[in-house]
């Protein structure tokens, strides 16, 4: 398809020139303000003008000659308008126009030759900056969110930059049973009154956690508000939306960089029911961005760009979970909308790159690169598939229960007076987390804290209340585990603990997820399903030392075996309860794997995610992401979703029955003032070239933009140009003018003489999978030849929205 005439631009940058390489064009635009009172589709941005062969040059030869606008392209055009859609189609063509004309040049010369090898070799050097950029920022990231969430808690004497577990580590006076007590480390208390015991103390440690919570989320709320409104929440809807073709200008910023990597911090450390798992795809996405102004190849073509975020986002999992495979599984599974096998293989090498930076900073201090290695390699048994179902069953209900419950919240938050006081609602969950949390030290420690602990298996030396068992002579080491024992005091109230951190988690997430914060979703739906799951394997381990006998157990646990191992039932709880609420699958096992360094337990993994999969789609089709999309209006069309009613491409085109007739061009006898009348008179993106009002044969498409630049450039660069001035679209010469009239204007140029048409008896399903798969914008229905209507991205999103009984005015941009 011949597109290279198809331009587009942005409108403000008529009349307001600026350097689109510039990277503050890609970022200060946060606070745009958008006017949805009319249902026509807003203006469509900006591409380069180009000009073909039969433009037609001399409009300076007098009277009778058409005037073409400059070949030279006009300052400001190259990027598209904000919030609007990108043509696949034209980027795609563009790049191949490019590559052609390079590949055809690096015959002529050795210059030529070099470029054509540096422009081969920019998309892997892009790949290896985007990944040492992620690497390091989510290297700083851990180490300094791992400082401030101890500092809720004390002090290091010998040096305040140290945190609880570094202050230590010089330190010959700490023993296996009080591994984190050392002179070095002093609690408020202990700073304040000189003691760390009695009542006194334990209200002074409350109330400085309490203030140390509020402060960072203060900071956290008030940065994102005052610099970059789009760092908040977890940035994974709007990256999907994103890499679907959607323009979000400032969302990938580096303001957005600048704050997010500051706020992501101070709210890990608030202690808040979140992660910073999610978040750091949102940076990664916004390094690759950043970076890809460096290369003409990606800056102006916004498909390919969109390639290298696609990349990135598996970078941003890799350095997350130190899981180089499931960030590419991730990105593809999850989050990509067009990822072709060049893009896979340069996720791989960007997620190794990324993988070894964070391994060379060591942020864990453990000398590994995954955050929850577990020692045990214990096998499982036949038998153990059971509970491991039942916490998939677990996982699916969970799931969906919260995906319902904080969209319910969200949009309470949307419509009521509770989303005019962002602060004071960061600030009031902030408190009633910390109030509830610290008396319990299952709530108190951070998420992923909780989360090692809870996957951690018990050693002779391990001082956890959830090793707390009853020490009896059989339990010797059987290999490098321990035999089954009963449960003992310290395990009871360990129990109890966890079943209050386990509602207490699941609600308090609810709320806190859509904060005006950054917040990811994996930690905390981790944590639920880890409780879970070691409660139940906790249940489990006492039922086989109590019931060995039965038959259920007879075959495969004698007494005194390492039968059980609640870890085990920990980690497939966490899988479960985040393939619920995200609906991964394939990413999620190998995420998990990557994760813990348990290969031998990928079985119960499956089994457990699958489940969770199946029930959580019994009860609602979307994942949080899909649901979050929905809900902020983002025209997404989910590749998941099937469309099974049986309409036509007549039932949902525009103009309808009731409707005003479909604004058009004519091919020729439009003068330049009646041109200029219809597009400030509608505000559509673009209109349909006919050979005339009365056959309405189809010649091409132009775009609004197009034909905005191309007046006003031969209005201020061309004499003669006036309203009266006739418009021709079409390739042969114009018909003789008199020799009083103005020269013609001639805009073949900017039509596009091959978009996408349907018939009007085309059946929906198969229109909406051609947008799906072209990544189209628009499309023109005709019958016989002749223009009937057009078909927009939004109208499809109504149309689905008005099928499944949903609201659709949420649909707001286009």
């Amino acid at each position: 398809m011949d597109t290279s005439g198809f331009r587009t631009g942005s409108r403000d940058s008529l009349h307001h020139p600026s350097d689109v390489d510039d990277d503050d064009e890609m970022v200060d635009i946060a606070g745009a303000t958008l006017d949805f009172s009319t249902d026509d589709d807003p203006p469509l941005g900006a591409g380069e003008y180009e000009q073909r062969g039969g433009g037609g040059a001399g409009g300076l030869n007098g009277p009778g000659d058409p005037v073409a606008p400059l070949e030279a392209p006009l300052p400001g055009l190259g990027t598209y308008e904000d919030f609007n859609t990108i043509d696949w189609v034209r980027e795609k063509s563009k790049d191949r126009d490019r590559h052609r004309e390079i590949t055809k040049r690096s015959k002529q010369s050795t210059a030529a030759l070099l470029h054509s090898i540096m422009d081969a070799f920019s998309g892997w050097l892009l790949m290896l900056l985007v990944g040492l950029m992620s690497g390091a920022l989510a290297g700083g990231i851990d180490i300094a969110a791992h400082w401030l969430t101890d500092m809720k808690e004390g002090l290091c004497l010998t040096g305040f930059w140290f945190n609880h577990e570094h202050c230590c580590w010089t330190s010959n006076e700490t023993t296996f049973k009080e591994r984190d007590r050392c002179p070095q480390w002093q609690s408020w208390a202990e700073l304040i009154t000189g003691t760390s015991e009695g009542a006194f103390a334990y209200i002074v440690n409350y109330l400085m956690y309490i203030l140390w919570a509020l402060l960072f989320a203060l900071l956290a709320v008030a940065l994102v508000r005052a610099f970059a409104p789009y760092a908040c929440g977890s940035g994974i809807p709007e990256i999907k939306t994103i890499l679907s073709g959607f323009i979000i200008r400032g969302y990938l910023g580096k303001w957005t960089l600048i704050i997010k990597t500051i706020t992501l911090v101070l709210a890990v450390s608030s202690g808040l029911s979140l992660g910073k798992e999610g978040p750091l795809v949102h940076v990664a996405c916004c390094c690759a961005n950043i970076l890809c102004h460096l290369f003409t190849k990606y800056r102006k073509n916004e498909a390919k760009r969109r390639e290298v975020l696609s990349a990135a986002a598996a970078v941003g999992v890799s350095v997350a979970f130190g899981a180089p495979i499931g960030g590419v599984l991730f990105s593809l599974e999850e989050v990509s909308y067009y990822f072709p096998l060049k893009t896979l293989w340069r996720s791989f090498f960007a997620a190794l790159v990324a993988a070894f930076t964070l391994r060379s900073i060591n942020p864990f201090g453990n000398s590994r690169l995954v955050l929850f290695y577990v020692e045990f390699h214990a096998p499982w048994h036949l038998v153990e598939l059971a509970p491991f179902i039942l916490l998939g069953i677990f996982g699916g209900l969970w799931g969906a229960l919260f995906i319902r419950a904080n969209i319910a919240w969200c949009r309470r938050r949307k419509s009521t007076h509770l989303g005019h006081y962002p602060v004071m609602e960061v600030l009031v969950v902030t408190a009633l987390t910390a109030v509830l949390a610290f008396p319990n030290s299952y709530t108190r420690m951070s998420g992923a804290e909780l989360i090692a602990e809870l996957f951690n298996d018990c050693s002779l030396l391990d001082s956890s209340q959830l090793c707390g068992y009853k020490q009896i002579n059989a339990s010797e080491p059987v290999g490098t585990s321990l035999a089954d024992r009963p449960a003992g005091v310290g395990l009871y109230t360990a129990l109890w603990q966890l079943a209050l951190a386990l509602v207490f988690k699941m609600m308090i997430t609810v709320i806190t997820f859509g904060m005006k914060v950054p917040s990811g979703l994996f930690i905390p739906s981790l944590a639920v399903g880890a409780i879970a799951g070691r409660l139940l394997g906790v249940g489990m381990e006492q039922l086989a030392y109590y019931n060995h006998d039965s038959f259920i157990f007879r075959g495969w646990c004698s007494p005194g075996a390492d039968c059980i191992t609640p870890g085990l039932y920990a980690m497939v709880g966490a899988a479960a309860c985040l393939g619920g609420v995200t609906r991964m699958t394939v990413s999620l096992v190998v995420i998990m794997f990557e994760l813990t360094g348990g290969l031998e337990y990928i079985v119960p993994l499956m089994a457990a995610t699958m489940t969770s999969k199946w029930v959580a789609d019994a009860l609602g089709r979307e994942g949080i992401y899909e649901a979050h999309i929905r809900l902020n209006g983002y025209p997404f069309l989910e590749p998941k979703e099937e469309f099974g009613h049986s309409s036509l491409a007549v039932d949902v085109m525009r103009p309808r029955r009731s409707d005003p007739a479909l604004a058009v061009l004519t091919q020729e006898g439009m003068t330049v003032g009646e041109v200029e009348a219809l597009v400030e008179s509608t505000r559509y993106s673009g209109f349909p070239v006919v050979v005339s009002p009365e056959s309405q044969r189809l010649v091409g498409f132009v775009l609004r933009r197009d034909l905005l630049i191309s007046i006003d450039n031969a209005r201020k660069h061309q004499e003669g140009v006036v309203s009266a001035s006739q418009v021709f679209f079409t390739e042969h010469a114009p018909p003789a003018q008199p020799d009083d009239a103005p020269p013609p204007l001639r805009l073949r140029s900017i039509v596009d003489l091959s978009p996408f048409t349907v018939t009007d008896h085309t059946p929906m399903d198969i229109t909406v999978d051609i947008f799906r798969k072209m990544g189209l914008r628009q499309c023109l229905v005709t019958h016989n030849g002749r223009l009937l209507g057009i078909i927009t991205k939004k109208d499809i999103l109504k149309h689905m929205a008005q099928i499944a009984n949903r609201d659709t005015d949420s649909i707001l941009f286009n």
